[in-house]
């Protein structure tokens, strides 16, 4: 290293290789403020924009946006932390942190590293059985929907089994795993991204359509009063019956059952903004010129800002549209025409979690595969293979291969065994949002920047920490017992859509 410094010094031209090399080594990373914003977009938008409306109804229209926002700036705010921690300890020229563990160890101790790898890891492994979750239901939502337009809105025997669907999402899970590593996602990401957005966009225009569809109802029913004076009675059972599905108001429940939908939608929003736990593995895919953290602080601000802006718009719609009758789901229960548009639409949603499953699992996988060949390093198990498919090269090795798989399973496994879709969401939102969100980002920048204890600002830092711990447990408890319920209802892997 001193003789290429000095070279370099002295104006001769660098070692062959070197310059395909950045400063630890590895191959030179191409990564920019584009592709790393897309990795986030990719992260963020994703199946928790589907429960947002419903969000909005367990908590009004005051508290509903004004949570939103705190959850979009507290993202925002922790995420721009967490990006000084991928290099320590000078946050442009320190030595590079590959993983989000590898932050907390440096910066924090091995105590706080075992607890980080706990709450990151089991996470990624809930948000894949998360995400198997939504895109078999979407699925599902397709094969019901062609059934009931070929044979009629009413027909019988429409009913679509989840577990098959599960299954097909599982297979093509299967496939798309053996993807070497983190920086060979870029493509899935990009198509991901635009999937999202895609089927976003869609939910934001049928809630515009029915929203203006439902006054212009209302408009039409002011007429009729005005004409038909004498029948007042029957006009107005007519307007209830015809807003039951659609007008605020059309949910009673009681005080518990509020309480309890309140922290699940809690849990929601937070889960709509997770992706904090795969925010250094997206940073070490960017180019070192300009600075990582700056970069991944502008790619993290387009990120939120745009997923902020979809989400308010698609929650407010909808809530307008559907009132506090609002769906947990707005594609495989709120809307069913036009069915085409429905059918594309959730076909998006499949390809973007395709995606997404992949962005969440590959740290995991690169975890497990680090861990096995430190612990095995000559191993016949970890000796790689290379393979040749038509024009595609691809190298794996057995245990690539076989734990990859078994992770697939089981992920497949667990979510027909409990495919909930809201209940899920919460519980994953409670479970990451704390722990990986916020309290590590933050105590790291307390030691990263030597912030004295007990300054105004280590105050400001540990008070924002308490705060969403208690949001936290109260959107644990309340996923915790939607799940409850959902079970007394539910026999295990006989799930029917």
């Amino acid at each position: 290293m001193k003789a290429e410094a000095a070279m370099e010094a002295a104006g001769a031209p660098p070692p062959p290789g070197a310059i395909d090399k950045d400063d630890d080594g590895r191959p030179k990373r191409q990564g920019t403020v584009w592709s790393a914003a897309a990795h986030v977009i990719t992260g963020v938008i994703g199946s928790g924009v589907l429960s947002l409306a419903w969000s909005f109804a367990q908590l009004g229209w005051i508290a509903g946006p004004i949570v939103l926002l705190i959850f979009a700036y507290l993202t925002y705010y922790t995420s721009a932390l967490l990006a000084d921690c991928y290099r320590f300890p000078d946050p442009t020229t320190g030595k590079r942190n590959y993983r989000y563990k590898d932050a907390v160890k440096v910066t924090l101790g091995r105590v706080e590293l075992w607890l980080c790898a706990l709450a990151q890891y089991s996470n990624l492994a809930a948000t894949a059985v998360g995400y198997t979750v939504t895109g078999a239901l979407s699925m599902a939502a397709i094969a019901r929907a062609n059934c009931l337009h070929t044979k009629g809105s009413k027909a019988l025997g429409c009913g679509v089994s989840v577990n098959l669907y599960v299954t097909a999402f599982g297979l093509i899970q299967l496939v798309f795993s053996q993807i070497p590593n983190f920086h060979e996602l870029w493509w899935l990401s990009y198509l991901a991204t635009a999937m999202s957005f895609t089927y976003s966009t869609i939910v934001l225009v049928l809630g515009l359509a029915k929203l203006i569809g439902m006054y212009v109802l209302d408009l039409f029913l002011f007429f009729c009063f005005f004409f038909l004076a004498t029948h007042i009675s029957t006009l107005h059972e007519f307007a209830g019956n015809g807003r039951v599905s659609g007008s605020p108001g059309g949910l009673v429940t009681t005080p518990a059952q509020k309480t309890w939908a309140v922290f699940q939608a809690l849990g929601n929003v937070a889960f709509a903004y997770s992706f904090s736990m795969i925010l250094i593995e997206i940073q070490d895919t960017l180019r070192s010129t300009p600075p990582e953290n700056k970069t991944m602080k502008k790619a993290t601000l387009v990120g939120v800002l745009a997923t902020t802006a979809f989400y308010m718009s698609i929650a407010c719609v909808n809530y307008a549209a559907f009132g506090d009758s609002a769906p947990g789901n707005l594609l495989s229960q709120g809307f069913e025409k036009p069915y085409w548009l429905i059918d594309f639409s959730n076909a998006c949603i499949v390809l973007h979690l395709v995606g997404a499953y992949q962005v969440y699992s590959q740290p995991l996988f690169d975890f497990v595969e680090a861990w096995a060949l430190e612990k095995w390093p000559h191993s016949a198990l970890n000796t790689t293979h290379k393979i040749k498919l038509l024009h595609w090269r691809y190298s794996t090795t057995l245990f690539r291969l076989v734990w990859r798989s078994l992770f697939v399973i089981a992920t497949t496994v667990i979510a027909m065994a409990i495919p909930f879709f809201n209940d899920v969401l919460g519980l994953l939102g409670a479970m990451g949002f704390w722990p990986l969100t916020v309290y590590f980002p933050i105590q790291m920048h307390i030691k990263q920047a030597q912030i004295k204890t007990w300054s105004m600002r280590w105050l400001k830092l540990q008070a924002i920490s308490a705060f969403c711990l208690v949001i936290s447990i109260a959107a644990g408890i309340g996923s915790i017992e939607g799940i409850y319920q959902d079970l007394k209802a539910y026999t295990p892997f006989h799930a029917n859509f």
